[in-house]
């Protein structure tokens, strides 16, 4: 409980910010939607997970879109390479959209206040910033703050920085609500705190039923995903599990989930 308290003062609070994170609407349901699971710094992963989509939509007519759910960075090793190759261009005939999860937030705390963000760095931060090429390790050993900013503006691109920034934390469809945590029940769409969009953890006791769409998210790791009428449930542990996973979802269709995965080398222990 301390350690998430202590996560939780750098989840955006105040919602009448001028540097509210975005919230996206689309009127129309793409043709096919495949969202993707939590990537935790999985590069290899991402590109297989998405290989498998190219060749699941290859001849399919319609507009495409691929959401990342968010969690994009931390635990595994690429972090970095993960940003530079959702910066470049999606799949031929794709769209792409990343949310933002409570890692991007967490990192996003770091670099704009090493000292006051630091509780990143035993929640992935430091596999982030070594995948940047960044002593991590000798980071808060006594380095004068300015220091610290400099090390991080030389090894960080600017890019990755405004990459994270724009993030949105919702995106709304006539079909499904895609957001990284899950929302919190009892609570309208739209009245839905930023810090819940990115941080709310129920374990799977609500249905999602009152929504009128299927909610996809990830943020709470499971074995296997979950797929009900009203909720699915993505993260199946990447970084830890070896697996990543998507769902396809189609305008009168049922979902169909789609996976990549690694073996897993032991000794892993499980962390949210």
């Amino acid at each position: 409980m301390v350690v998430r308290r202590l996560l939780g003062m750098f989840a955006p609070r105040d919602n009448t910010a001028t540097d509210r994170p975005p919230r996206l609407t689309r009127d129309v349901s793409p043709a096919r939607i495949y969202a993707i699971g939590d990537v935790h710094g999985c590069l290899d992963l991402l590109k297989r997970i998405e290989a498998q989509i190219v060749a699941d939509a290859e001849g399919e007519p319609g507009d495409k879109l691929i959401v990342m759910v968010g969690d994009l960075v931390d635990r595994g090793p690429a972090s970095a390479q993960v940003i530079d190759h959702l910066l470049a261009p999606p799949p031929a005939g794709f769209e792409r959209i990343c949310l933002r999860g409570n890692h991007e937030d967490m990192m996003l705390a770091f670099i704009r206040d090493p000292r006051r963000g630091a509780v990143w760095l035993d929640n992935g931060g430091r596999e982030t910033l070594l995948s940047y090429g960044l002593p991590a390790d000798t980071l808060l050993r006594g380095v004068a703050r300015r220091v610290l900013e400099n090390l991080i503006n030389s090894h960080v691109p600017a890019e990755h920085i405004e990459f994270l920034e724009a993030l949105p934390v919702l995106l709304d469809t006539p079909d499904a609500i895609f957001v990284h945590a899950g929302l919190r029940p009892g609570i309208k769409l739209a009245a839905q705190s930023d810090e819940d969009l990115i941080w709310f953890r129920d374990r799977y006791e609500s249905d999602y039923s009152e929504f009128g769409r299927p909610v996809v998210h990830g943020h709470t790791p499971r074995t296997e995903a979950l797929m009900t009428p009203h909720r699915i449930a993505i993260d199946t542990g990447a970084y830890l599990n070896g697996r990543l996973t998507a769902v396809r979802l189609m305008p009168g269709v049922e979902p169909v989930l789609l996976s990549a995965a690694n073996e897993v080398s032991p000794g892993h222990t499980r962390r949210d």
